[in-house]
């Protein structure tokens, strides 16, 4: 593309983000002082090249999602905050007696309201977390809750009703064995050491043991589970936008949105703490929106926030708005 071809391009882009409407030939020429006939020559080329496309409904053009990608790649600048924005912003971050999830939570909601798209994070702590120790406490009726610790001090507890012909001195001697054995092993591998290396011992002496095996192996299993956080703002937000004025659409993103399966496949297996902006098929999320992510990994704790909306994005007040968070992010780490 030559320049004017950029600024066409970055005009029908922004044009379209803000109006909501496709971009006519008039308007760019009334922009670019050029005749019409340059202008249409001009949308064509463009056409051609994939970076935008005709409305079904209108002679006007609207960006393609490669039309997006080159935009945000090539001709966006990320907009900076306004003043009262960045207040708000800082008023969380100098608050010292917030946890890192605390705060991300908390700028989540300004996030959404100052985007009016839904945010999301999804907190994990590390999995480099190794167990320190499992207690069995004994409670009544039956129960007993199993509490695990790990050598960064995170702990759980699952509470297990148990039946009435299991030993409970076999279930203390099974943790016993379990501490001896699998301490400073790494929890998500806890699983397959229990089946391979602490199962064949507890069958050899204990009567119950398959039933002994499963409230340890749920303990962990349980532990590993919740190590995902998430937390979604803004939900109703992103579905005001024009986009969505189909019933249809609304509910099946809603449905999307409440799903913490498909709210997980945002996440990749990746330690990029850059931003990264996943336009329509480019996100695992849904082929009708832009996922734009970062990944933190803070105080032994690690997640991704994610800010979701339609691919007619203000991608230039997105990325600025993730921009402060990851200079907060990285200062207090370091």
């Amino acid at each position: 593309m030559d320049e004017r071809q950029k600024a066409l391009l970055k005009e029908i882009v922004e044009g379209y983000i803000k109006e909501a409407k496709p971009i006519g030939s008039k308007h760019l020429c009334d922009k670019f002082k050029c005749s019409s006939a340059t202008i249409r020559n001009e949308m064509a080329i463009l056409e051609s090249l994939g970076f935008i496309e005709k409305n079904h409904i209108s002679s006007g053009r609207i960006p393609s999602e490669r039309g997006y990608k080159y935009y945000v790649e090539n001709l966006m600048k990320p907009k900076e905050l306004t003043g009262e924005d960045m207040l708000k912003l800082q008023t969380i971050f100098s608050n010292q007696n917030l946890l890192v999830s605390e705060a991300i939570a908390a700028c989540l909601e300004i996030i959404s309201d100052i985007t009016n798209y839904t945010s999301i994070s999804l907190g994990k702590e590390s999995f480099n977390n190794a167990l320190k120790q499992i207690s069995i406490i004994p409670l009544e009726d039956n129960k007993i809750v199993a509490l695990v610790c790990t050598d960064k001090g995170i702990v759980k507890n699952k509470q297990f009703t148990i039946a009435k012909d299991i030993n409970l001195k076999e279930l203390m001697k099974t943790s016993e064995i379990i501490n001896k054995m699998l301490i400073g092993t790494p929890i998500p591998d806890i699983s397959e050491r229990l089946e391979y290396e602490i199962k064949p011992i507890i069958s050899r002496e204990m009567e119950q043991y398959e039933a002994i095996y499963g409230i340890f192996y749920e303990a962990f299993n349980d532990f590993v589970k919740t190590q995902e956080n998430v937390h979604v703002v803004g939900k109703s937000k992103m579905l005001a936008q024009p986009e969505y004025n189909d019933s249809d659409e609304i509910k099946r993103l809603i449905s999307k949105l409440e799903d913490e399966n498909s709210i997980r496949r945002i996440v990749k297996d990746d330690e990029d703490k850059n931003i990264n902006i996943y336009i329509g098929s480019e996100n695992e999320f849904d082929d009708n929106v832009t996922v734009i992510k970062t990944n933190y990994n803070l105080g032994g704790e690690e997640g991704t926030i994610a800010i979701i909306g339609p691919k007619r994005m203000e991608y230039d007040r997105v990325v600025g708005v993730l921009n402060i968070l990851n200079k907060w992010l990285e200062e207090k780490g370091e």
